[in-house]
């Protein structure tokens, strides 16, 4: 039953049809309309997710405010403070790479008040282990540079990061399951 498609078409002659001389215009100028067509953006809650992001920096800022009175007594050593960034330029990539990815999946929740209870939670923890982050590099600065607190540090990043993952991802199926319960609704 198998048959050869070209011998079928070699005895084919098509039709002359022969375009208008402004086709291609025409086509050319509904291409660019088409492709440089912007649609709105549907931004409901675009209030709410600037009120969160204005709250989160305030509530940061307080809480990494320092609370006591610290009064720097001027010596002629000013030794710069060790970081994770500072020791070599591998681990300056890494600290730079986990804290621009942080930042970065900050930047992205999406905030509503469905979800507020579990971004509150997630950020809580981020918050504990930024003070942990800040308490090992100050261990780094009085016991020196050693194994141990630096696989700490970047154990702490890494930790940050997979929480902001998986808080992005919960959110997902939130939205999914809300998705789904208001189709279900609807039928």
């Amino acid at each position: 039953m198998q048959q050869d498609i070209r011998e079928k078409l070699k005895d084919f002659k098509g039709d002359n049809i022969e375009l208008s001389k402004q086709h291609s215009n025409k086509f050319e100028a509904l291409l660019q309309q088409e492709l440089h067509q912007t649609k709105p953006k549907n931004k409901p809650f675009l209030w709410l997710s600037i009120a969160a992001s204005i709250l989160l920096l305030v509530s940061l800022g307080i809480q990494f405010y320092p609370s006591e009175n610290i009064e720097e007594t001027p010596t002629k050593n000013h030794t710069k403070e060790i970081t994770l960034g500072n020791i070599s330029p591998e681990f300056n990539t890494i600290e730079t790479y986990y804290t621009n990815s942080i930042n970065l999946e900050i930047s992205q929740l999406d905030l509503s008040e469905e979800n507020k209870d579990i971004v509150d939670g997630y950020l809580i923890k981020i918050v504990k282990l930024t003070k942990e982050y800040k308490t090992l590099t100050k261990e780094l600065n009085t016991n020196g540079v050693n194994d141990a607190t630096i696989d700490a540090l970047i154990r702490n990043l890494q930790l940050r990061l997979q929480l902001l993952q998986r808080l992005k991802k919960q959110l997902k199926e939130l939205k999914n399951l809300n998705t789904t319960q208001n189709e279900t609704q609807f039928i």
